[in-house]
């Protein structure tokens, strides 16, 4: 069972879902499969796929552990960069600022 030559992985840092209030999950890279293959479902209008794979998603400690991992396979893959965002401490005093 080897990979497909078509078949190309993403490797990317997550962002923090809306409902996260820390940053606990988001120290890891993941490395995903990215396929284009999809239908959909003509009476609901639901998104699918037959391919199981998709579901897969690897977790490395580091960047570096992710291309190692994509290159000892020999697939090819995509390196996504997080972008960073500044964060402005402020005080809970701010909140009562009249504008």
């Amino acid at each position: 069972m080897g990979i497909d030559d078509k078949v190309v992985f993403r490797i990317y840092k997550p962002t923090r879902t809306a409902t996260q209030s820390g940053l606990g999950n988001t120290n890891f890279w993941h490395l995903k499969i990215e396929s284009g293959s999809y239908y959909i479902e003509p009476l609901m209008g639901w998104v699918g796929s037959k391919d199981p794979k998709k579901q897969i998603v690897l977790k490395f400690d580091s960047l570096e552990k992710a291309v190692f991992y994509a290159k000892k396979r020999n697939v090819k893959y995509i390196i996504e960069m997080p972008k960073n965002v500044k964060r402005l401490p402020k005080s809970y005093a701010s909140n009562f600022i009249l504008k």
